[in-house]
């Protein structure tokens, strides 16, 4: 199977980084989506199991691509949850994109769909995200919990609500 050219540009941008220790200079001829800002996630899987997932749900770079390239690099080196990515195991990595649509603001969890929408929690200054479509979240009150952990919000505790598409490339 041939990867997405979102793909490719994150696996080229981890493996420059790997290789020269620096940020893969932006690409001339980039898709027309990925010339806009976006949020974007990107994992890294081995052998099926999670091996590093950085991202963004707001732009923080000019453009998607630039995106791409700086959480490609953060997801193989900075994931706090696992040792940076060495370069020997790039090869066995499947590398997944998502680009965020921008959130939208809901009053209640019976608005979500773990398989078509991501959620993000808010608490003051603490928030957690969960990408939609995940092989283990099959129901609202499991995406719900798990975001609400990762956020350190108790379940019991009013938060504000909103869900997000996304488009998955791998």
């Amino acid at each position: 199977m041939t990867e997405s050219i979102p793909v490719q540009l994150a696996r080229q941008s981890l493996a420059h980084y790997l290789e020269k220790g620096n940020l893969l200079p932006m690409p001339a001829d980039c898709l027309a989506e990925l010339n806009r800002p976006a949020g974007v996630f990107v994992s890294l899987k081995k052998q099926g199991e999670l091996r590093g997932c950085i991202g963004t749900f707001a732009p923080t770079q000019p453009t998607a691509a630039a995106e791409i390239i700086v959480n490609a690099v953060s997801a193989g080196t900075q994931d706090p949850r696992f040792w940076p990515v060495e370069l020997a195991e790039l090869a066995e990595l499947v590398i997944s994109v998502d680009i965020l649509d921008e959130p939208e603001q809901i009053n209640s969890v019976s608005a979500l769909d773990p398989q078509k929408y991501g959620v993000i929690v808010r608490k003051g200054r603490r928030s957690g995200l969960l990408l939609p479509m995940l092989e283990e979240v099959d129901t609202i009150d499991k995406q719900v919990a798990i975001v609400m952990q990762k956020a350190g919000i108790s379940t019991d505790e009013e938060v504000d609500l909103y869900r997000f598409t996304v488009t998955r490339y791998v």
